[in-house]
């Protein structure tokens, strides 16, 4: 799944050629999403102009004055950027390609999702009041993310560390892959339970969280399965993992074996030797 680098690289990636310019029309070939694209969504959106491009969490959020246009990139999702030059047509849709927005100048902004668990909604009023978003945590990358707010919201919790890390009530936009390269940045094992760690360690924490983060869309994200960043290329993140995806291979810091085990239901890579 797209997490918060991926998005926020697309996010970078669209904005320049969206801002300011109104929107000419809007194809919608498959309106059953993880939500149904409304229906009305062409005749509500023409002719308005797109003032700022925002995230939140991992949701992309087109401000078009009299309302948000809310996007999300689902399970396997992607937004491109497809120019149409002078004398050409855009480039013409695939059978996973659901949502095109085509702006005054004919740049297309188009929607893959393989497996339909995206969204496109819409939304007067403030957008941050909408029900998939009011009761989301903070964001990772700032003031609002601290060592002492994570300290004191796990006090009475029994759930682990990583599972803490991944609940976007707590924080938002850190999926899997980056929850456990944080983790082992910290030097964190992943099973601890959140509530026995000390305010000290929640600083280192938090530190490496915003480091992984950072680095992770410095270098466009990490293409896993299908995500491309607007102009359809690949994110590199994933060749400076430390652990994820390294099960059995030396650690990088103490040549330990990397181990793989089972949390919620999902996979978690740790060196058992640098984290405790």
């Amino acid at each position: 799944m797209p997490e918060l680098p991926e998005v926020e690289t697309t996010r970078r990636g669209i904005a320049p050629h969206l801002v300011g310019r109104p929107i000419a029309q809007i194809i919608i070939r498959h309106p059953r999403l993880r939500w149904p694209i409304p229906e009305n969504l062409p005749e509500l959106l023409t002719g308005l102009t797109i003032q700022a491009v925002t995230r939140r969490a991992k949701y992309l959020l087109l401000d078009c004055g009299v309302g948000t246009l809310i996007l999300h990139l689902g399970m396997s999702g992607s937004l491109r950027i497809l120019p149409i030059k002078p004398g050409c047509s855009v480039e013409s849709p695939g059978k996973h390609d659901h949502f095109d927005l085509i702006l005054s100048d004919q740049t297309v902004l188009r929607l893959r999702d393989p497996r339909r668990f995206g969204a496109v909604l819409w939304h007067t009023g403030d957008v941050l009041q909408h029900p998939l978003l009011i009761n989301l945590g903070p964001e990772p990358l700032t003031a609002d993310f601290n060592a002492q707010r994570l300290f004191e919201k796990t006090r009475k919790g029994r759930a682990s560390i990583k599972q803490t890390l991944m609940d976007s009530r707590m924080i938002v936009g850190i999926g899997n892959i980056y929850a456990n390269e944080a983790l082992f940045l910290a030097g964190i094992n992943p099973q601890i339970a959140a509530g026995n760690l000390n305010i000290r360690r929640y600083k280192k924490l938090v530190q490496a969280v915003r480091q992984v983060l950072q680095q992770a869309i410095e270098a466009g994200g990490s293409s896993l399965r299908d995500f491309v960043n607007s102009d359809g290329n690949p994110g590199y993140f994933q060749q400076q993992y430390w652990v994820y995806g390294r099960t059995g291979q030396f650690c990088k810091k103490c040549d330990h074996a990397i181990k793989q085990i089972r949390q919620n239901q999902r996979s978690s890579f740790y060196c058992p030797n640098c984290q405790h």
